[in-house]
């Protein structure tokens, strides 16, 4: 981005997945895209990765907001080009369309595989998540305290040094109601 000549406070960077547009950084800039402006992408798919939102987001970009749009490393995505003839366009939105398929189709192999390699790894024993919060020998007096003498969960909780959640986890597996 910097050598296309694009300055740090106008690069507009999500830390999260480009699965679709709901993203904080991408709505900031759409709010701030005006005409003849110029998107700037790397690739196709770090617009995003989902076929159709890709198509939708390049025409609401390109003919409601009037703003161009360059992809670095696909010279025929750069609609500043002026003089395309019909082919010309007509194979720039052929080449949109299989990129944003092809976007969209890596992102579901990642989905499969990231979802069998979940499953194999539950087959192996791999336990996912934290460990769960050992009780304490405190507990008993504690939920004693709680169901007898009417201290609130939060204080409960408070005292065995666990999340209110936890303890109410924990109460409702020793058949108190939370």
């Amino acid at each position: 981005m910097r050598e296309f000549g694009i300055q740090n406070d106008h690069i507009y960077l999500d830390k999260q997945s480009g699965k679709d547009f709901d993203r904080p950084a991408y709505k900031q800039l759409m709010k701030k895209l005006k005409p003849g402006d110029t998107l700037v992408i790397k690739s196709i798919d770090r617009l995003g990765r989902d076929y159709g939102e890709i198509l939708d987001q390049w025409r609401i970009i390109t003919k409601q907001r009037q703003a161009f749009i360059v992809v670095l490393d696909m010279p025929l995505l750069d609609t500043r080009q002026k003089d395309r003839d019909l082919t010309g366009t007509f194979i720039a939105d052929l080449v949109l369309q299989i990129l944003s398929y092809v976007a969209q189709t890596e992102r579901e192999f990642i989905k499969q595989r990231q979802t069998e390699g979940i499953l194999a790894a539950k087959e192996r024993g791999v336990q996912f998540g934290r460990p769960p919060a050992e009780r304490t020998e405190l507990f008993r007096d504690v939920l004693g305290a709680w169901t007898d003498d009417g201290i609130s969960a939060r204080e409960a909780a408070r005292r065995l040094g666990v999340s209110h959640s936890t303890f109410l986890s924990w109460a409702k597996a020793n058949e108190y109601p939370g």
